[in-house]
């Protein structure tokens, strides 16, 4: 079984516009905005990894804190996407996520996230039970996504260390300092979310070069294995005996929706391993289906076949 934990999950809305109106132009009765095209699901970084995993058959627990009416439409989506749920209720309302995707211009998304709601210290201390018996059955744990309010950013490094206690897998797939205070933990792979920065802790990741020094200080400092995107189709795998390059030779043109690409690359990567291929494949895997899933409106592609057929693009080189 795969856990994943989303401290702060969310309900996605996509609307794709034919145009941007021009805001800075004033109008006295405001601005009206037409989507031609909306979608709506479950999101949150580690919800859309248990979504992949589940539709590729593997056995995955989603965990966090859910509140409100927002936080009863995320678990109902979940359960009939056959994800299995272990989450704490708490007082208030999961955030709403908004994506307005422009037609002709898809590789540059507009987000607008809201805050999420308070974990109280009560409820943590009951997920942290509820996390230790889940680690029982656990081979991996993905820690994924940014932090709710109230949680300490050694959040996840508390959930890595009693994760690898019990001889789990921890797959951190976050940003900022809650990611860099895991690698004492030892994770066996990190996936920086550089959405906010282009930075892995206090280093910058805009080039090759720079990425390659980050993330051998992440292996350093501990982490198993540290992939980074180098760009829209590229990722670069760093681990203490070498480094790839992986490649997808793909347009941006074919781009209809990036929004949970990162996520199908991780669940990928997972779907890979579970099913015995090596470490390279895995991620050859993972980015097939990061490139499938920007190809399509729906926030992540679900197609095996189309998936496979991807990888036949995605080229692997010795950095």
């Amino acid at each position: 079984m795969i856990l994943t934990v989303t401290p702060n999950p969310a309900l996605d809305k996509f609307y794709w516009l034919r145009e941007l109106p021009d805001i800075r132009v004033p109008v006295e009765e405001g601005i009206l905005i037409g989507a031609e095209k909306s979608l709506t699901s479950a999101g949150g970084k580690g919800l859309n990894v248990s979504v992949f995993l589940a539709a590729h058959g593997l056995e995955t627990v989603a965990m966090g804190f859910l509140a409100g009416h927002t936080g009863q439409i995320i678990l109902r989506d979940l359960l009939a996407r056959g994800v299995s749920a272990n989450f704490v209720w708490i007082e208030g309302e999961n955030r709403t996520n908004v994506a307005l995707i422009v037609r002709g211009r898809e590789y540059h998304p507009i987000h607008i996230h809201e805050e999420g709601p308070t974990i109280p210290p009560e409820a943590v201390g009951i997920f942290l039970r509820k996390y230790e018996r889940m680690l029982r059955r656990a081979s991996f744990v993905v820690l994924a996504g940014l932090l709710a309010p109230g949680l300490g950013p050694d959040f996840y490094r508390e959930l890595a260390r009693r994760a690898r206690a019990q001889g789990v897998r921890v797959v951190v797939h976050a940003g900022g300092e809650p990611l860099v205070r895991t690698f004492p933990e030892r994770p066996f792979l990190v996936k920086p979310d550089v959405r906010e920065a282009l930075r892995l802790g206090d280093l910058p990741v805009r080039t090759k070069e720079e990425i390659l020094v980050a993330g051998r200080r992440a292996i350093q400092e501990g982490a198993e294995l540290c992939l980074i995107s180098h760009h829209l189709t590229g990722d670069i795998l760093i681990s203490a005996d070498g480094v790839w390059e992986f490649e997808a030779r793909v347009p941006l043109s074919t781009f209809r929706n990036l929004v949970g690409a990162d996520d199908a690359l991780v669940g990928g990567i997972l779907v890979g391993l579970a099913q015995g291929k090596d470490l390279i494949e895995s991620v050859r895997y993972g980015m097939a289906a990061a490139v499938a899933s920007a190809e399509v409106e729906e926030k992540l592609c679900l197609d095996r076949e189309r998936i496979l057929a991807e990888m036949a693009r995605v080229e692997v080189r010795p950095a």
